[in-house]
C-alpha cells in the first residue's frame, strides 16, 4: 500500500513547496521507490487555463490535456514520470463535481456540507489511482490559515487517522529570516506557523526550513523544542545557485532519511546520487556563454514561462554552455528599431500567448532573425507571427493577420473549428467557453523526410503536447512554400500545420506545440538541445 507524505506551507508564499515536492520524489527513486506527486490548490477557478500568466505564472498541460499548476512541471522535470489530470485539483473542480452530483441526486437528499462532502471529495482525489506506487507526495497549495486552504487541510487531517500507522508523515515548510541590524535568524514566525497547523489538528513530523544561511544549532534546538519534533527534523533548505542542486542539498541536509525514519523504514536503502551529480557537474563546468533573447509579452513575471526557462537551462546542460536570458517586452519593437536589442544575442525566441498586445513586435522580431540569420524558435504564437511575417515580406500579402485579433482580409492565422482527437471529433465554435477548449494535450506529427525538424529529432513521426486555439490556415501553405518557408511538420491527416522552417537559414524553426513542457534536465529536448548549439556555433563566429 502507498504511503502518503503531505507538504503544507506556513509564513509566506513562494517558498519552494512544489520544488520541495519535486526534489524529494527524485530523492526517493533515487533510493529506489517509485513516487508519484500530487497538488491539491485552494482556488475557485477550475483549472488555471483562464488565469492571466500575471496571476498565477505558468499554466502546464499533460499528455492528456489537462491545464495544470505550474509546480506539475517541477514533479515532472525531476522525476520524469509523467503527470496527467489526476495529478492537480482545485477547489473549484471539487464544488464542480460535488453540485453536479446534487443536481443528479446522487446525494440522495442529503444536506451537502464542506465536512464530509467536500473533504471526503478531497480525500478521494488522494487516494484513487496509486496502485504499486510506493509513495505519493501531496503538496498543499497557499499557506497555512488562508480560508480558502481550511477544507485541504481537514482532509489530510482525516487521512492521517485513516490511513495505516505509519503511512502519513506531514512536511511543514517555513521561512527563517535573517534580520540583519538584529545579526539573529529568527525562529518566532515558524513557531507560530507550526502552532497554527497544530490548531488545526497536524503535527508536522518534519520541518523545511528555508534560508539564506545555516542554522545555528542554538536555533535548531528552539525549533525542535517548541514546535515538538525531533531535533533531526529540523531540515535546512538553503537557497541554491541551481535548482538542480536542491536534491543533493536536501539530501545532504538528511530530508529523504528523515522522511523514510519517519515512515519507520530501517534500514533504507542507500541512494544513488550519480544522475544528479552530473547534471551539477554540467552546469559548474561550462565551456562558454550564450545570450538569447526571449522576446515575450509576460516578461515581467518569469514563472509565466517556467518551463521554457528550465528548457533552455536544459540545452545549455546538453552543449556544456551557461545560458543567459535577455528579456524584452515584444511591445518595445512597435516603436522600436529591433537592431539595438538584438544585434548582440546569439539566438531569438518568440514564445506562446494570446491577445493582440506586442504582436507587430514578435512578427519584427521574427524578421530580424529571418533576415539576418540569427538562429530563431518560435513556439506556438511565435511560429504564428513567423508565418504572418514571411506572408507580409515574402509572400507579399501585405494585409495577412490573425483572426484572433478581429476579422481580417488575410486570415493567415485562423480559428480552429474542429479537429480530431484520438478518434472523436472536437468542434468548437467562436464566442463559446473559454475555459478547456483548446487543442489541448499530446497530438501526433509527421516530419517531412529530410527536414532539419525531422533531423532533430532523429524521426519522422514525433507526439507533442498543444494548448491553442487559433492555426496557421493550410489555404496559404503552397505561396508560403514558393517564397522558401517549408511547412516540415503536418499532423497525420495532413490537415494541420505543425512545425516550419527556413532550409536555407543556419537554424529557424517554429512549432505549433510546447516543446518545452516535455524537456528534463537529465534528457533535454532535442529541439531544445539543437537551438542552443546552433546559439554556440553563432557565438563562436562573432
Amino acid at each position: 500500500m502507498a504511503r502518503y507524505v503531505f507538504i503544507t506551507g506556513g509564513v509566506v508564499s513562494s517558498l519552494g513547496k512544489g520544488l520541495a515536492s519535486a526534489a524529494l520524489g527524485a530523492l526517493l527513486q533515487a533510493r529506489g521507490y517509485s513516487v508519484r506527486l500530487r497538488k491539491l490548490d485552494p482556488y475557485l477557478n477550475v483549472d488555471p487555463g483562464t488565469m492571466s500568466p500575471y496571476q498565477h505564472g505558468e499554466c502546464y498541460v499533460t499528455d492528456d490535456g489537462a491545464e495544470t499548476d505550474l509546480d506539475l512541471g517541477h514533479y515532472e522535470r525531476f522525476t520524469g514520470r509523467p503527470s496527467n489530470r489526476m495529478d492537480n485539483v482545485t477547489t473549484g473542480r471539487i464544488y464542480q463535481d460535488i453540485i453536479a452530483k446534487e443536481r443528479r441526486g446522487d446525494f440522495l437528499g442529503a444536506t451537502i456540507q464542506v465536512i464530509p462532502h467536500v473533504t471526503d471529495a478531497i480525500k478521494s482525489f488522494v487516494l484513487n489511482g496509486n496502485e504499486g506506487i510506493d509513495f505519493v507526495l501531496v503538496e498543499v497549495g497557499g499557506t497555512v490559515g488562508d480560508i480558502e486552504g481550511l477544507p485541504f487541510f481537514e482532509a489530510i487531517r482525516q487521512l492521517g487517522n485513516e490511513l495505516p500507522r505509519n503511512h502519513a508523515v506531514y512536511i511543514h515548510a517555513t521561512l527563517l529570516p535573517y534580520i540583519p541590524s538584529a545579526g539573529e535568524m529568527k525562529t518566532k514566525p515558524t513557531q507560530h506557523s507550526v502552532k497554527e497547523l497544530r490548531s488545526i489538528g497536524i503535527q508536522p513530523d518534519i520541518l523545511l526550513c528555508r534560508c539564506d544561511r545555516p542554522i545555528p544549532l542554538s536555533e535548531r534546538r528552539k525549533m525542535a523544542l517548541f514546535c515538538n519534533v525531533r531535533e533531526s527534523a529540523v531540515i535546512e533548505a538553503r537557497d541554491a545557485d541551481s535548482i538542480y542542486a536542491v536534491p543533493s542539498a536536501y539530501h545532504e541536509a538528511g530530508l529523504d532519511s528523515e522522511v523514510l525514519a519517519a515512515f519507520g523504514i530501517d534500514p533504507a536503502p542507500q541512494p544513488n546520487m550519480a544522475r544528479w551529480g552530473a547534471i551539477e557537474e554540467r552546469l559548474r563546468n561550462v565551456e562558454g556563454e550564450v545570450t538569447i533573447a526571449i522576446v515575450g509579452k509576460y516578461t515581467g513575471l518569469k514563472d509565466a514561462y517556467k518551463s521554457l526557462i528550465e528548457a533552455l537551462v536544459h540545452g545549455g546542460i546538453a552543449n556544456r554552455v551557461k545560458v543567459n536570458l535577455d528579456w524584452i517586452e515584444s511591445e518595445i519593437f512597435e516603436t522600436e528599431d529591433p537592431t539595438p536589442h538584438l544585434e548582440h544575442v546569439d539566438g531569438i525566441l518568440v514564445p506562446g500567448g494570446f491577445g493582440q498586445r506586442g504582436t507587430e513586435g514578435k512578427i519584427n522580431a521574427a524578421r530580424f532573425a529571418r533576415e539576418r540569420e540569427v538562429p530563431y524558435f518560435g513556439i506556438c504564437f511565435g511560429m504564428q507571427m513567423a508565418v504572418i511575417e514571411a506572408a507580409r515580406n515574402l509572400v507579399g500579402i501585405k494585409s495577412a493577420n490573425s483572426t484572433e485579433f478581429g476579422p481580417c482580409d488575410e486570415p493567415v492565422v485562423g480559428l480552429l473549428t474542429e479537429w480530431v482527437q484520438g478518434n472523436a471529433l472536437q468542434t468548437r465554435a467562436e464566442g463559446g467557453d473559454l475555459g478547456g477548449t483548446m487543442r489541448l494535450g499530446a497530438y501526433p506529427a509527421v516530419l517531412a523526410e529530410g527536414s532539419k525538424i525531422s533531423q532533430i529529432y532523429d524521426a519522422r513521426a514525433i507526439s507533442e503536447r498543444h494548448r491553442h486555439r487559433f492555426e496557421v490556415n493550410p489555404a496559404y501553405r503552397g505561396r508560403l512554400e514558393a517564397a522558401g518557408l517549408q511547412f516540415a511538420g503536418m499532423s497525420p491527416d495532413g490537415l494541420l500545420p505543425e512545425t516550419v522552417e527556413y532550409p536555407d537559414h543556419p537554424w529557424f524553426v517554429g512549432v505549433q506545440y510546447h516543446p518545452e513542457l516535455k524537456s528534463k534536465p537529465f534528457d533535454p529536448h532535442p529541439l531544445f538541445a539543437s537551438f542552443i548549439a546552433a546559439a554556440k556555433a553563432k557565438s563562436r563566429l562573432v
